[in-house]
């Protein structure tokens, strides 16, 4: 069942529904948000007020009444009003006069450039008395008209009970400006130069009563200055009845918002988990043809998104459109995800930063300066780097100390490899053949370096070779002469003797020495031209499939008259049934049957052979383990020669050529054989490959 789910998990159908729940529970979102804040001007904040007074409503009415009342009385902003059936802003009027009088002293006739300025003055008000009577005229009309309009928003407030009187300035719609009159309401505050209260309490220390004080400006009023400010019964009981109403929206659209958004995480966590995958199996990710836009350019598109969907949503003729702003959101969600999934699946792939456009155009650019550099001459890297540095130093005129630096220790650096170069290959010349020229890195030089270590390890193993070459050369011609000599010595003796005896038994007796003799003679023959075949490799080779436990036991029974006549005991340990090997059967019997030859005349009488036959995966391994009957005091290496015997009397009838055969014939098999020796313990590595 659980992998099933997972299955259906990773299905196409599933995504699907994952990636339209995504899109549709975020639009949903939206569409609350856009709906409680845009239409219905409410906080989400109100959702957690305890009272109507500590609200943002109530603060924002009592900081807009307190900002009617300080411009009305001519203080809003410390700008000096006098109010005269409106405000009349002196500093505007002297501003105005200021202007009409720079005008008269470039332009009109009447200015006297030998009177006093206050004389010249004199004479402007004259002779612009009208122009000032209109500007006093429109200032005047002005202020009323703005003084009206602060009048009129006072009116929105209905139940609302305000008096203020900064200096000569006083506004109020109550009969009775008292403080004892505004602390009779449920809710005031009577603010001066001596008393600043406030109701209800909790007002106080709130966030709306720090604004209410900031807004009164309590530091500027003097002794005779007041603001009192009260809500009536009515004012309240209305506003607080449409409080509640709002939290109640503004509670029920989070609590809508929160389903939808933990309905969204999860579906965009199973998104997340599931594209570019088919099973959690198969850690391979799959890409689409989205996948092929570039990570980079994939971002900018996201955040091109982002910013034509803050456009589209905050528009002002769509901004009371809640149908425009959901249809905007669905498209820009469902084209802004697809974009993000396929970043995601980047990430898994481990391409997104390998898959950018910028490591693109810089990873190209590299692979083809490299190739020019790697594959060109000399005098290309020369022109590449006389280009290419003032290049990096005009782009790096910033740190070009530190480029001028770097580029003399590079240098530096690569003459003391050159003078490496030169020393090592003067002591290579002098005889040398062990000297290691050491250059880190693949560059040009450490490559030269490589190359003439080569070379000096060539001529090393070369020189080796050819010792080892003399050498076995001399003991080759030594051991054949030996060996070949005493046979035919004997036949030419037994032959001499034959010559002169008349007895019959006695010339039987010589002629089946000579016989012995001469078969010894024949073996090692065909020893010799066996082993210089196999070692030439003129041996045709035929591969094919070979069972090689069947072949071991196969070759063990038509060995087991031998084996009992030796009394040796065999412990073959298959390891499995059937392992085949791919190799050239008749080529691999006879290097096994060498073997098994060379157990037979060398092993300690009575004694057990082991053959064990491991699979190593690639290759299958035939270990052949036996007590010699002499002692082995010669090396592995030194046994494995031509003409080499354990016994180094060379009483026994071996050629010492079994070993040497076996390990060319396993060879020309793509197969090897090593031997280990510990003690009197021999043993035998055969190495072959694996059949498929």
């Amino acid at each position: 069942m659980d992998i099933k789910l997972k299955r259906y998990s990773h299905s196409l159908a599933a995504k699907s529904v994952a990636f339209i729940m995504v899109v549709v529970c975020f639009t949903g979102i939206i569409g609350i948000l856009y709906n409680t804040v845009g239409v219905h001007k409410l906080y989400l904040s109100m959702a957690f007020e305890n009272s109507y007074f500590l609200g943002q409503g109530f603060g924002q009415d009592c900081i807009n009444i307190l900002g009617c009342l300080r411009q009305a009385t001519g203080q809003y902003k410390n700008e000096p009003y006098i109010l005269s059936g409106g405000t009349i802003q002196q500093a505007e009027i002297a501003s105005e006069e200021k202007s009409l009088f720079r005008e008269f002293q470039f332009n009109s006739k009447s200015y006297n450039p030998n009177l006093t300025e206050e004389e010249n003055y004199a004479i402007f008000k004259t002779v612009y008395a009208d122009e000032i009577s209109r500007i006093r005229a429109d200032l005047i009309k002005k202020d009323l008209l703005n003084y009206r309009a602060l009048l009129r928003n006072l009116e929105k407030y209905p139940g609302v009970v305000y008096s203020a009187r900064i200096g000569d300035s006083q506004i109020s719609n109550s009969l009775n400006p008292t403080n004892e009159y505004f602390k009779s309401f449920p809710a005031y505050m009577v603010l001066d130069a001596t008393e600043q209260s406030i109701y209800p309490p909790e007002l106080q220390d709130s966030n709306n009563g720090h604004r209410i004080m900031a807004m009164a400006n309590l530091h500027e009023l003097g002794l005779q200055d007041s603001i009192c400010l009260a809500f009536s019964d009515d004012y309240l009981n209305l506003r607080m009845a449409h409080w509640k109403k709002n939290q109640v929206f503004v509670v029920n659209s989070l609590y809508e918002m929160a389903g939808l958004s933990l309905i969204m995480i999860l579906a965009f966590i199973s998104l997340l988990r599931s594209t570019g995958r088919k099973t959690d199996d198969k850690p391979e990710v799959h890409l689409n043809f989205i996948d092929k836009i570039y990570s980079d350019v994939n971002l900018a598109l996201c955040f091109l998104l982002m910013f034509l969907w803050v456009i589209t949503v905050s528009e002002e003729g769509l901004y009371k459109n809640n149908w425009v702003v959901c249809t905007a959101s669905l498209l820009f969600a469902a084209l802004g995800l697809t974009l993000l999934l396929s970043m995601v699946r980047h990430i898994k792939n481990k391409t997104f930063l390998k898959h950018t456009a910028i490591y693109t155009v810089f990873h190209k650019l590299f692979i083809f300066v490299r190739e020019v550099y790697q594959n060109g001459s000399l005098a290309v890297k020369i022109v590449l780097i006389v280009i290419g540095y003032p290049v990096l130093a005009a782009l790096t005129f910033f740190m070009f100390p530190v480029t001028l630096g770097l580029a003399a220790w590079i240098a530096l650096k690569r003459a003391k490899e050159f003078n490496a170069i030169k020393e090592g290959v003067k002591k290579v010349k002098e005889g040398d053949t062990g000297h290691i020229i050491d250059i880190p890195g693949d560059g040009e030089l450490a490559r030269l370096a490589s190359d003439i270590n080569s070379i000096t390890d060539g001529l090393g193993k070369a020189v080796e070779t050819g010792i080892k070459s003399e050498r076995l050369k001399s003991e080759l011609i030594s051991n054949v002469s030996h060996d070949i000599r005493t046979p035919l010595t004997s036949i030419i003796t037994y032959i001499d003797l034959l010559k002169n005896e008349k007895d019959p038994a006695k010339v039987e007796e010589y002629i089946g020495v000579i016989d012995q003799k001469a078969q010894r003679l024949k073996l090692l023959t065909d020893d010799l031209f066996e082993a210089a075949k196999a070692t030439s490799g003129s041996i045709p080779v035929c591969f094919e499939t070979i069972e090689i436990v069947s072949l071991l036991k196969q070759g063990l029974g038509e060995m087991d008259d031998k084996i009992r006549e030796r009394r040796l005991e065999f412990k073959l340990n298959p390891g499995q049934d059937k392992l085949y090997v791919k190799a050239d059967g008749k080529l691999l019997w006879r290097a096994i049957e060498n073997l098994f030859s060379n157990i037979l005349k060398y092993a300690l009488e009575g004694s057990r052979v082991y053959i064990d036959v491991i699979d190593f995966g690639q290759s299958v391994q035939v270990v052949i383990k036996n007590i010699s009957a002499y002692e082995l005091n010669i090396s592995a290496e030194e046994l494995m020669e031509r003409f080499t015997r354990g016994d180094e009397s060379r009483s026994s009838q071996g050629s010492g050529l079994g070993l040497s055969i076996a390990r060319s014939l396993l060879e020309i098999q793509q197969g090897s054989l090593s031997i280990e020796i510990d003690g009197d313990l021999f043993k035998a590595i055969v190495q072959m490959g694996k059949a498929e």
